[in-house]
């Protein structure tokens, strides 16, 4: 049933739109975020689009047509238009009605029990040479490489494989949770149950909700050697920290595999940039990938995969793989080879439910706006596209604003963020701060991040480092003064550093400073739609005015 007095307005393209001053808007932006993508969050009306690869994560995630179609029928001020529910009962009908299976013999099998959808796909010429011999109409054997390649190509086609081929299960290694006054918070157990029952897949939960511990309970219930991805040295660090603390693995259990240790044990933490780095044009390090029979692999900030690792990762399909993200967003547009080489989503929390539940804490985000001098505007108008936002990002107007909100929130826990190094440089400089960077040695990256933490460092000067995996609870203000041309996926690693729940009690704020009527402007609102995504609205804030 519909209601004239709904917040919503489907499309037939596909499209939804959302008006955000109705009451019942929180609501459906919940219940959308399930299956549909938001692209633009401008003030008034956010616009949604629901896409095959977004139905198609919401099935995998046990969600159905039927649901979804209700959703926007609840919500709706108007009759849904026919050929949406349409579509979406189809697009939704097409996951898993190919199937990949092993038969007796342990040969990999593509089966449908449908023999004309069978017919089709096979005839495709990307498909063809992924195929082994055709046993019936309704069952094709596969070359036994071909598992990930060929889930990767009926995505592109338009007919997802659900993937029940089965798992090695590793060589055992003992692995318990400890229970030393903590256990996993019931949202973090269903992100468990769901990925065993899916068998591989990804879950996407905010920042500071415990990914980490999701990836520790599956460990203790997969039992078996487990091979850790992650960004960088210091999320290494803070992974094997973690597991000290929240299992029974021992130091002696625990490797790392970085550019500085190279350690193989039962769990092998290792980086992304290690695993793709190359030697005379070859990977040097993909030994790695088979020096023990790991039974599960983790893929920490799933939608940070560098391109090298998906081709790596299609010949890991017969390893348990969980990828665990704060968003499926990824800028470079391949959220279908997270989809079907990982896994589709087996679980999902919207961060205002957690933050509900007392999880993590609330934010406030705003935008302040600055005024360029004459003279930057002038020169701004005369440059080139490639310089425009170098220009208006680094602006120096952009200095005296941050001191003012450095002032305003003096004496809690503030990150200054920016992207180029020599505007890096001068905010140190101009806030009498340490400043972290790519080239700071990960030894005094941790000396910097422990003091910040322990609260002897008020104000930290960070470059992009500072994005990934970096556990800073007692952070309480960032101030993001440039960015990676307007990364959503940037912007959910930058307000994550503010969403651990504090000791002391204060609010999260996050101000990101923009230049009026320049690049910088257009790229913001981007990055807003993630945040609006997630439920944050952004208050606008006049530069002149922060001080005052």
């Amino acid at each position: 049933m519909t209601s004239a007095l709904g917040p919503l307005i489907v499309q037939s393209d596909r499209t939804v739109l959302l008006e955000v001053a109705n009451p019942q808007a929180e609501d459906a932006r919940h219940d959308l975020a399930v299956f549909a993508e938001l692209e633009r969050a401008p003030e008034h009306i956010h616009t949604y689009r629901i896409t095959r690869l977004g139905l198609w994560n919401a099935r995998a995630a046990g969600h159905e047509a039927e649901d979804m179609i209700a959703t926007l029928e609840k919500y709706s001020k108007f009759p849904i238009p026919q050929s949406v529910a349409v579509d979406i009962r189809e697009t939704v009908g097409r996951y898993g009605r190919l199937v990949i299976e092993r038969d007796d013999e342990g040969e990999l099998t593509l089966s449908s029990t449908d023999p004309a959808v069978l017919s089709e796909v096979t005839r495709n010429k990307r498909i063809g040479p992924l195929l082994g011999v055709r046993r019936t109409s309704t069952l094709w054997s596969l070359q036994p490489w071909a598992r990930g390649q060929i889930k990767q190509e009926l995505v592109k086609i338009g007919w997802p494989a659900e993937d029940l081929a089965g798992y090695t299960p590793g060589t055992p290694h003992d692995i318990d949770l400890l229970e030393n006054g903590w256990s996993l918070r019931e949202y973090q157990q269903k992100a468990v149950d769901n990925f065993f029952e899916g068998g591989s897949g990804v879950v996407v939960l905010p920042c500071g909700a415990g990914k980490t511990l999701v990836g520790a309970g599956a460990m203790a219930t997969a039992k078996t050697n487990t091979l850790i991805l992650v960004t960088n040295t210091v999320s290494a660090r803070q992974w094997r920290n973690e597991l000290l603390k929240r299992t029974s693995l021992t130091e002696e259990e625990i490797g790392e595999y970085s550019g500085q240790v190279k350690e193989v044990k039962p769990v092998t933490i290792a980086t992304y940039q290690i695993l793709t780095a190359k030697r005379g044009g070859k990977y040097a390090h993909l030994e790695l990938l088979d020096a023990l029979d790991w039974g599960l692999v983790v893929y920490d900030e799933v939608h940070l995969l560098p391109a090298p690792v998906f081709k790596l990762t299609a010949e890991l399909q017969a390893r348990r793989r969980l990828g665990l993200t704060a968003t499926l967003v990824r800028e470079d547009g391949r959220e279908g080879d997270v989809f079907s080489l990982i896994g589709p989503k087996r679980f999902d929390a919207p961060w205002k439910e957690i933050e509900a539940q007392g999880y993590i804490s609330p934010a406030s985000c705003y935008e302040v706006r600055i005024d360029l001098p004459q003279d930057e505007r002038l020169e701004y108008a005369a440059s080139a596209d490639d310089e425009r936002y170098r220009l208006a990002a680094t602006a120096p107007a952009k200095l005296g604003v941050v001191r003012d909100l450095v002032k305003k929130h003096e004496g809690e826990q503030i990150l200054v963020i920016g992207q180029y190094l020599e505007q890096i440089d001068a905010l140190a400089e101009a806030l009498d701060a340490p400043q972290l960077t790519g080239s700071t040695p990960v030894d005094e990256r941790e000396r910097l991040f422990q003091a910040f933490r322990e609260g002897s460092v008020k104000v930290l000067v960070v470059s992009k480092v500072a994005n990934f995996s970096v556990d800073l609870p007692e952070a309480t203000v960032a101030i993001q003064v440039s960015g990676s041309f307007g990364s959503r996926q940037e912007e959910a690693q930058r307000l994550g550093r503010l969403l651990r729940p504090k000791e002391s009690g204060l609010p999260a704020n996050f101000y990101t400073l923009v230049a009026r009527d320049t690049v910088d402007q257009e790229f913001a609102q981007n990055r807003q739609r993630f945040l609006a995504e997630q439920g944050y609205s952004y208050e606008i804030l006049d530069g002149d005015a922060i001080a005052a």
